[in-house]
């Protein structure tokens, strides 16, 4: 078995494409709709899940352009090679650093949050400190 994809409700499709693509370096994947039931999807990732990766589904629902996030959801964890340059790349294509990198209170792991389109943060975590297990 393997996580496939994790699901996330987006209010503006496009904004969202914009922002996991040309911000987060991602690859749209591919994008269907439904028109009876009124949705699109889009699946975007750095690779497909065929090949091993992990993707993320965003979901609109036409006509709803917010969602309320509740208090359960955290976040989406990506690891890069280099967080201080994304960090970097993210602010000047027009990005939100919503946590510059550093190192997590208490701890050396290497992190930054960006906050999407949606308010969803997405953490960065240097794969140096990914390599070496996170939680130890």
């Amino acid at each position: 078995m393997q996580v496939l994809h994790t699901m996330i409700r987006v209010g503006n499709l496009e904004t969202s494409i914009d922002f996991y693509t040309r911000i987060l370096g991602m690859k749209l994947l591919r994008q269907s709709t439904n028109e009876e039931y009124k949705y699109t999807l889009a699946f975007v990732g750095y690779g497909d899940e065929s090949e091993g990766s992990a993707v993320i589904e965003l979901t609109y629902n036409w006509g709803t352009e917010s969602y309320d996030h509740g208090n359960a959801f955290g976040h989406i964890a990506l690891g890069m090679e280099d967080i201080y340059a994304a960090c970097d790349k993210i602010r000047e294509a027009g990005g939100q650093i919503s946590r510059e990198p550093g190192p997590v209170l208490g701890g050396n792991t290497e992190i930054a949050f960006v906050t999407d389109p949606d308010g969803y943060k997405i953490e960065l975590i240097q794969m140096a400190s990914a390599e070496a297990g996170l939680g130890n």
